[in-house]
């Protein structure tokens, strides 16, 4: 029951001093939005083109949401040194760390479903697979906020937190298939952007939104799973090794 209250208190506190800051609005929303727009402009197709860009911009809400949100909380509090006073709360090590990334996770998928509520209003989705687009969002969300805590315990600083995730985001926008098909990257690009977890969630909104999967779900899913629990242990394996003495 204690480390059940110890969770509790953690994540409340995080969503108390850091979800809702200027910065994490900025990057976790406005900036997808602006992305999209750009996009949307470009294409000028109308709003016709609104499903085709809805997987890229709800993928792009959750990894900038998700990455900013740990390269903050996790960073700040290990150099101001307030990490290692949870780290005497009566819960392992596994269970703290899921209590600074549960914020997260909620934070993405909310933040994948903001561009949803706007897109209702102005195309028609009644032929989207809700039922693969909920749990694909899910999966999305953890596997990149586990990146976002990879990077986040990998640093010791919140700047160089933040300049490593763009180094890993931005690629990801364009290797990813999130608006541009995988099929048009140059061939020695295609490997690299099956390295990338991102990859096959895009392949999952695109199946599930405009029936454009490239790869099985059952694939998609697996793979996005296995990225979360070796990004999750790996980011474990850094706290021991570098934040535990």
């Amino acid at each position: 029951m204690k480390r059940w209250v110890a969770f509790w208190n953690i994540l409340l506190k995080d969503m108390r001093t850091y979800y809702l800051k200027p910065p994490n609005i900025s990057w976790g929303l406005i900036f997808p939005l602006a992305w999209t727009g750009m996009f949307f402009i470009r294409s000028g197709l109308g709003l016709d083109s609104v499903p085709s860009l809805l997987p890229g911009v709800m993928g792009v809400s959750v990894l900038f949401g998700t990455t900013s949100l740990l390269a903050v909380t996790v960073t700040f509090e290990k150099k101001g040194r307030s990490f290692e006073r949870l780290l005497l709360a009566p819960i392992s090590l596994e269970m703290l760390m899921l209590a600074k990334t549960t914020g997260a996770i909620l934070f993405g998928v909310i933040n994948a479903f903001v561009p949803v509520l706007i897109a209702v209003f102005v195309a028609d989705l009644h032929g989207v697979a809700w039922g693969t687009v909920v749990p694909a969002v899910f999966l999305i969300a953890v596997s990149s906020t586990f990146l976002g805590l990879f990077v986040a315990v990998s640093v010791s600083e919140v700047f160089e937190a933040q300049t490593f995730s763009n180094f890993i985001r931005f690629p990801m926008i364009f290797l990813c298939g999130l608006f541009f098909p995988v099929e048009r990257l140059p061939l020695w690009l295609r490997p690299l952007s099956h390295i990338l977890p991102l990859t096959y969630g895009a392949d999952l909104l695109h199946g599930a939104v405009r029936g454009a999967g490239r790869m099985p779900p059952a694939l998609n899913f697996s793979v996005l799973a296995a990225f979360c629990v070796v990004l999750f242990i790996a980011s474990l394996r850094n706290i021991r090794r570098k934040w535990i003495l």
